[in-house]
């Protein structure tokens, strides 16, 4: 038996693959607790789960796309994340004496705690930005983020390790996706690509099978909750895209009823809801 501490941030789209990851380890006779908001955690690991609550801080999208993005991604809502989690992270590994850490790949405090002490940690990567850089769009984009990396190794009194890039584990980094999304870009080494990782979700909505079409092909659409601000127009985009393949393919959108584009849909008013057409 192990005792994993997982460090996330509060961003709900980032919280079921690590919880599903967690109920894996659990079923396996491990022991698990957690470093995050207690106000998104509690509901999800139960109200017996070990939490180390952070608190949380909301940071309002600034509208930003492409390139701008990118900066806004670090220096919104990493940077300062980082900072408010430092403490309660570094206090947890100090308290639980974990075996193993697993940290989100941008709670670097959770990383950068565990590396403190000596202690293997592992990287989950629920989106693809940083395994497969935008470096056509952003050639800067290397050295920029490195650079942003060194300023989370300054918030703390630990030593810049040049060998170490917080975002990926040298033990294990767990790419949430598949070959088929990431194409021949180059992985991280110690990289491995599970596709998504599914759980139990307490309360999740129930999904509408009535309306599922078995002569049709699927193709489910999201956006992170990071890009929420540009959701409307990429939903109005893709529907228009994909309405000529109607009567072979059959599109359903995970979002907020306000986005949804068409009135051909079945859809639930309350948020995470699906939108059919």
């Amino acid at each position: 038996m192990a005792r994993f501490l997982f460090v996330v941030l509060p961003v709900e789209s980032h919280l079921h693959a690590p919880v599903a990851i967690a109920q894996q380890l659990e079923a396996a006779g491990h022991e698990v607790a957690w470093v995050g908001p207690r106000s998104d955690l509690r509901p999800l690991v139960g109200p017996d789960a070990t939490l180390f609550p952070t608190g949380k801080r909301y940071y309002r999208p600034d509208g930003a796309s492409g390139p701008d993005s990118v900066r806004s991604l670090w220096e919104g809502h990493v940077l300062p994340a980082n900072r408010f989690i430092r403490d309660a992270a570094d206090s947890a590994v100090e308290r639980y004496r974990p075996d193993v850490v697993v940290a989100d790949q941008y709670a670097l405090a959770g990383a950068l705690a565990a590396h403190r002490r000596g202690l293997p940690w592992a990287t989950f990567c629920v989106g693809m930005l940083e395994l497969t850089p935008p470096t056509g769009e952003m050639p800067e984009f290397t050295d920029w983020v490195r650079a942003q990396v060194r300023r989370v190794w300054a918030m703390t009194d630990v030593p810049v390790d040049e060998t170490i890039d917080l975002r990926f584990s040298p033990y294990l980094v767990i790419g949430l996706t598949t070959t088929a999304l990431t194409g021949p870009a180059p992985l991280p080494p110690g990289c491995v690509l599970t596709g998504p990782a599914l759980g139990r979700r307490p309360n999740a909505p129930v999904f509408a099978w009535d309306a599922w079409d078995p002569g049709r092909r699927h193709v489910l659409v999201t956006v992170g909750t990071m890009a929420e601000h540009l959701a409307a127009d990429f939903y109005r985009r893709m529907t228009a895209a994909t309405a000529p393949l109607a009567d072979r393919v059959q599109v359903i959108l995970t979002a907020a009823p306000a986005w949804c584009p068409t009135r051909r849909r079945t859809c639930w008013s309350r948020p995470g809801c699906r939108c059919w057409s």
